[in-house]
């Protein structure tokens, strides 16, 4: 979205786009006021300098008067100087003014950018991780930076645009009818049917501009879809190269005709304008020597036309105010549309404490099902499940049956639709985020690094971790060799998304990065299942390092992992199906069963 901003030549539309946001999530004016109220002194005093400065600025025609009228006339060099003395004063302190109105406005508008900024930064972590897989991350950054950076526009450009319009304006009209009411009122009567003029010739101009737009995209969905290399082969293979020439020569036609009415178009507005402010001075010339047009001196003269060709920018502006409001409008709905997100998961209002490393904890289960938004079923059903302090879990099941459902509700990346799963006995939701953060650790199959150093890579884990913890982590991890041989060890930028290393070693710098948080409860989701067999024997060996001493749950792939987990959960369209360890469960020749045969013809456990 573009940010509003006054274009003095000609009127502009409501943006469809602004109109419909505003239909979606309407704002109040009470709520924007309440972003300005502690800059409110500021503000009142941004608006009286700009009124100041565009008064000030209507003294410079009237002195000019009086220097034709007077000064010169009588060559009167004292008055002269003295009046040209003014204009110079007028300048400066007009454009002093100027500075320190911009100087306060855009303070405000960076204090009130960096509250809205923060503070829906803040709110966006809070939000639960459908919100991200349902929104494109572009359009989170976009109203981050762009929507919240045109905030800077609505004080800055906007707001003072809207004001400095309004009172020059007015000023200006009131100056006219002071130096000649006969005059001002010839002005008044003309400026209508100019203005409207000049509307009407702008508009043809944009409607040609958007069909131009419109044919331009249509030629180049035409070369994108005829020349790439899957559009070329259709083509050779049916033969169709004729035919899309044809097609693209009167695409072609079609865009080059309305290039020729857009420029038309734009010739005939500027040349409108033209007219207009050539027309209305001579015609108060003609009129101001006409007989019986009253003792309108020549300064007056002069003075006037001044004050009257600087009247038609001023209220082009006023009459756009209403677009101008409806942008900036928008702009503060897409913003208050993120801070009004609901929190579905946040802390507790009072919260229970549980200590950070103080052995493994266990894990339960109480009579857990979740259900997706929008979905038509469960993801899991009456989820009762037990984990000892200590113990090593498998979840194993087909694709879709609930295991990262089931290990994202231990993280409480989601919360149980009913039910409860504990802690220690003490519900996750009893737990504040941070405190939850330390207790639980998860290693995905996908690991995300950050555009730094190797080192801040595992120092964002932890921050208040000191190198030699993090080199022992990178040792346990058993990846600390590999960050030794990059060219400035572990002070390499690893690259977007970590292109530097392979996908086992990034999974080790997850690892390394879990040690360092030191959680009493490990989730493993999926964390080998895109590696090849080597690999996939490092990382679990690191795995095995990082399991040590803690309560693991694993969504697993492979069958050496099941065979030598303590517990098997055996899970199907969301049910626990079978419980017990890999030979118990051989024995009762059920599901957990039918899935190690699978294994053995397959590589791996689960499809």
């Amino acid at each position: 979205m573009s940010s509003p901003s006054f274009r003095p030549h000609g009127p502009v539309r409501r943006d469809p786009a602004d109109t419909a946001q505003l239909e979606s999530h309407p704002v109040s004016l009470r709520r924007i006021a309440a972003l300005f109220a502690p800059h409110r002194r500021r503000l009142l005093l941004v608006v009286a300098l700009i009124a100041a400065s565009s008064v000030m600025g209507l003294a410079t025609p009237f002195l000019t008067r009086h220097v034709i009228d007077v000064a010169l006339p009588e060559q009167d060099v004292h008055l002269l100087l003295v009046l040209v003395g003014a204009m110079l004063v007028v300048t400066v302190v007009t454009a002093a003014l100027g500075v320190l109105q911009t100087w306060l406005s855009t303070d405000v508008g960076q204090h009130v950018m960096h509250r809205l900024r923060t503070d829906v930064f803040v709110h966006l972590q809070r939000q639960p991780m459908s919100f991200f897989t349902r929104t494109r991350g572009g359009e989170v950054q976009s109203r981050l930076t762009h929507d919240i950076g045109a905030m800077q526009s609505v004080v800055t450009g906007t707001a003072t645009a809207i004001t400095a319009n309004v009172t020059t304006a007015i000023a200006t009209i009131v100056a006219m009818v002071a130096l000649s009411w006969q005059l001002a009122l010839l002005s008044l009567v003309v400026l209508p049917p100019a203005i409207w003029l000049t509307r009407r010739v702008a508009q043809l101009r944009r409607e040609v501009t958007a069909q131009r737009q419109s044919a331009l995209a249509g030629l180049h969905g035409q070369v994108e879809e005829s020349l790439s290399v899957s559009g070329a082969l259709l083509a050779k293979t049916l033969g169709a190269g004729p035919e899309l020439s044809r097609r693209f020569a009167d695409s072609s036609e079609e865009l080059a005709d309305l290039e020729l009415r857009s420029e038309l178009a734009g010739r005939w507005r500027m040349a409108t304008t033209s007219v207009i402010f050539s027309a209305i001075p001579a015609l108060i010339y003609l009129v101001a020597g006409l007989p019986g047009s009253g003792d309108i001196t020549i300064g007056t003269l002069v003075a006037f036309i001044a004050l009257q060709s600087g009247l038609f920018r001023p209220l082009m502006g006023v009459l756009n105010t209403g677009v101008q409001v409806t942008a900036s409008l928008a702009l503060f709905s897409r913003i208050f549309e993120y801070l009004d997100l609901p929190v579905e998961i946040d802390d507790p209002v009072a919260p229970v404490a549980l200590p950070s490393g103080g052995g493994p904890g266990a894990v339960t289960f109480e009579d857990v099902s979740f259900r997706y938004p929008d979905a038509d079923a469960d993801a899991v059903t009456d989820l009762d499940l037990h984990v000892p302090a200590g113990t090593r879990l498998a979840l194993v099941g087909e694709s879709g049956a609930g295991k990262s459902t089931i290990a994202g509700l231990v993280a409480r990346l989601q919360d149980p639709t009913s039910g409860r799963v504990l802690l220690d006995g003490v519900d996750l939701r009893d737990l504040t985020l941070t405190d939850l953060a330390c207790q639980v650790g998860v290693v995905s199959q996908e690991t995300y690094l950050l555009h730094t150093t190797v080192r801040e890579n595992l120092r964002y884990a932890r921050p208040e971790a000191t190198d030699e913890e993090i080199e022992a982590a990178a040792r346990a991890a058993q990846v600390h060799d590999v960050i030794l041989a990059l060219p400035r060890g572990y002070d390499t930028v690893v690259g977007a998304r970590g292109h530097r290393f392979s996908g086992g070693e990034k999974q080790r710098l997850a690892i390394a990065r879990t040690l360092l948080r030191d959680p009493r409860v490990l989730v493993l989701d999926e964390a080998t299942s895109a590696l090849d067999t080597r690999t996939e024997h490092a990382v679990q060996e690191a795995l095995d390092v990082l399991s040590r001493g803690r309560t693991t749950i694993t969504i697993a792939h492979r069958l050496s992992t099941v065979r030598d987990a303590d517990l098997i959960a055996v899970v199907d369209h969301g049910e626990l199906v079978e419980v017990g360890n890999h030979e118990d469960l051989l024995a009762a020749d059920g599901h957990y069963a039918a899935l190690v045969r699978a294994a053995e013809r397959q590589p791996a456990l689960v499809p």
